[in-house]
């Protein structure tokens, strides 16, 4: 590892708590409601086309979430269903919007190790207020240098956090559980990437795994980080 790392940045979702499980969860309930018109795993297949043609408008995160529900119910029914469906799906994404704060194993510890020797990041998509909420309610705020929502996670997002930063790629180093939005882009820019794999990820996150790359890392655990520094 590079001896001048002097920024570390890490993803929230999936990285410092709990997240694609309650999703997964909210979208197995919105197949069942909607078994009557598809097959659930036609009905998954339809709200994940709708995420992927509406992204560019809504972005990530839970608001998103509930209209794309809502824009299937409607496709999916022929604009038929009662609108029960309908409020039955925001209840879904209001729930979403109160689940708890679970950390993942061995954070707390690696922060507190990582405080005042490092200038701490969290660098996560989703939407402002909801993600705010979270960070909140984790009791980690106090451990983090700056906060960063970001729309998204490309190269030229990272480009534009380490100029805020008034940081080189070479002292900068980025950890998650997405090799697509938490390591390539980072790799581009000339900088330091650790990835820690999540049991479960979101279909459009995923990414064949089969990376060599000099400031490249794979972890097993968020604590493990502390060995290479």
């Amino acid at each position: 590892m590079n001896n001048h790392i002097t920024t570390i940045a890490f993803d929230a979702d999936d990285t410092l708590w709990v997240n694609e499980p309650y999703f997964q969860e909210a979208e197995k309930e919105f197949c069942i409601l909607l078994e009557d018109y598809l097959p659930q795993h036609s009905v998954s297949q339809e709200l994940f086309r709708t995420e992927m043609q509406n992204l560019h408008l809504y972005g990530y995160g839970v608001k998103g979430f509930i209209l794309c529900m809502i824009e299937t119910i409607s496709r999916v029914s022929n604009h038929t269903a009662p609108l029960s469906l309908v409020s039955k799906a925001i209840e879904l994404g209001h729930e979403l919007l109160q689940k708890p704060i679970i950390l993942l194993d061995g954070v707390t510890e690696t922060l507190e190790n990582l405080k005042g020797k490092y200038r701490l990041v969290v660098a996560t998509k989703g939407d402002l207020l909801d993600q705010e909420r979270k960070l909140r309610n984790s009791g980690l705020q106090d451990y983090f240098h700056h906060i960063e929502i970001m729309s998204d996670k490309k190269e030229s997002d990272y480009r534009k956090l380490l100029k805020h930063l008034d940081c080189q790629p070479k002292n900068f180093l980025m950890l998650g559980n997405s090799v697509k939005s938490d390591i390539l882009p980072v790799l581009e820019t000339g900088g330091f990437a650790a990835h820690i794999p999540y049991h479960v990820t979101w279909s459009h996150e995923q990414h064949d795994l089969n990376l060599e790359h000099e400031h490249f890392m794979e972890l097993k655990s968020i604590d493990e980080i502390l060995q290479y520094l």
